[in-house]
């Protein structure tokens, strides 16, 4: 292995480790919550949660992405101000939907809206602390993120059994405890980077980026908003319970997702430095990047598959392993192919071509969101699952294509002209 291939292998080996106490702090965190709460209650813990998933996908739109596109391996004062503008405004994101989160669970009923008010109040906290762990990931210094989120993954499961222990476990003391220790993480994420955050300069950050962050900030609301919609959607049409059959199945996946999202923390720089060396090269990179974790995705859905009948299932989910068993199927082979969506992302945006991510990332959600809501009104969580299965199928027709000719238009260019934007 020659020096280049090992100082890969070692930032994609963080990104595996960071990803992988993250995922693993998630996971503990749903089979508490599991225990901890009724099927409706974990429902309406899930609904929070996916909400949370959607604020933090919009946040990395308009902060981050712009940040590992085009401030990845610098040093320095540059960096140091790109960072702070970027944590700035994913702080200032945080503020205002947090807010809104606030006046949301305000008019909900009883424990889901509670458990809004409780993820309005920590979202700051959460969206600052993801904000330094990918300042750390654009200069290569996977080893801080991974600290900091085995911190923030302690925490929480810390606070959480705590409130186990006492009997104290809510939907709202549980997402307390959630956004708590991210705060506790975020803090310590400023004392690694040595940077504050910009508030005041996310109007110019936003501007500066707006070519790059408003496409990337349209897509991954696009994206994040299609689930949310598609879990509002199943639990209006077939019910809380259904909610939580399907967060259960999702979470019992989540240990995969350590491989997929550990590569994609990595992937744009990787998939950018390609395109400086060799862009010849990108297809084959693009191959590799889908095809190993994809494996990953089917060899762990089909471990579980096996176990989840022999007594761990009911040991971890207690009566929800039996409907989120049941889901592992369709699920797996939506992660799976969540893996070609997920190198063609990186491969599109390391060419710089966020019209034609923007094309894929729209017509994937509004895929997304059609075989949810059809597949659940046909039949519950399981119907929502094959169709969101048959969405993802199409969905990487779209990026198949959008992957050729970004590459193809790339390669027709001059060595000296940069690509369109």
């Amino acid at each position: 292995m020659d020096l280049r291939s090992m100082h890969l292998f070692r930032r994609v080996s963080w990104g595996i480790a960071d990803q992988g106490v993250s995922s693993m702090g998630n996971l503990l965190l749903g089979i508490m919550v599991i225990k901890a709460l009724d099927v409706e209650g974990f429902g309406a813990f899930s609904l929070a949660f996916v909400t949370f998933s959607f604020v933090l996908s919009a946040s990395r739109g308009s902060s981050t992405d712009p940040l590992l596109v085009r401030f990845s391996g610098l040093a320095g004062p540059a960096w140091s101000r790109a960072v702070a503008a970027a944590s700035g405004t994913a702080l200032l994101t945080g503020v205002v939907t947090g807010a809104v989160c606030v006046v949301i669970g305000v008019l909900l009923p009883g424990s889901l809206g509670g458990g809004f008010i409780a993820l309005g109040v920590g979202l700051p906290a959460i969206l600052l602390q993801d904000s330094y762990r990918f300042a750390f990931f654009s200069q290569g210094q996977g080893a801080k993120a991974f600290v900091n989120d085995l911190l923030w993954a302690v925490l929480q499961v810390a606070s959480v059994g705590l409130l186990l222990m006492t009997g104290t476990a809510t939907v709202v003391t549980c997402l307390l405890a959630f956004g708590g220790s991210a705060a506790v993480a975020a803090a310590v994420g400023l004392r690694q980077s040595g940077v504050w955050p910009a508030p005041r300069a996310a109007r110019g950050w936003l501007a500066e980026h707006g070519d790059l962050g408003g496409r990337y900030l349209v897509e991954n609301v696009a994206v994040g908003g299609a689930r949310q919609i598609r879990m509002f959607a199943v639990g209006a049409i077939a019910g809380l319970a259904a909610v939580g059959e399907l967060r259960a199945a999702e979470i019992m996946l989540g240990p995969f997702f350590v491989l997929m999202s550990g590569i994609s923390q990595v992937a744009v720089p990787e998939a950018a430095a390609v395109l400086a060396r060799a862009p010849d090269r990108l297809r084959r990179f693009c191959f590799w990047l889908a095809v190993l974790p994809a494996g990953a995705a089917v060899l762990w859905g089909s471990v579980l598959y096996l176990v989840l009948p022999l007594g761990a299932g009911e040991a971890l989910l207690d009566e929800l392993w039996k409907p989120a068993a049941a889901l592992l199927i369709p699920l797996t082979g939506v992660v799976a192919i969540g893996c070609y969506h997920n190198a063609c992302t990186s491969v599109v945006r390391a060419l710089g071509a966020s019209r034609r991510s923007l094309l894929a990332q729209v017509g994937n959600a509004a895929l997304y969101v059609l075989g949810g809501a059809l597949g659940a009104a046909h039949s519950g969580a399981m119907g929502s699952s094959w169709g969101v299965l048959v969405a993802s199928i199409l969905g990487a027709v779209l990026w198949h294509h959008q992957v050729r000719a970004g590459i193809s238009d790339h390669l027709a260019l001059p060595r000296e002209v940069s690509p369109v934007r």
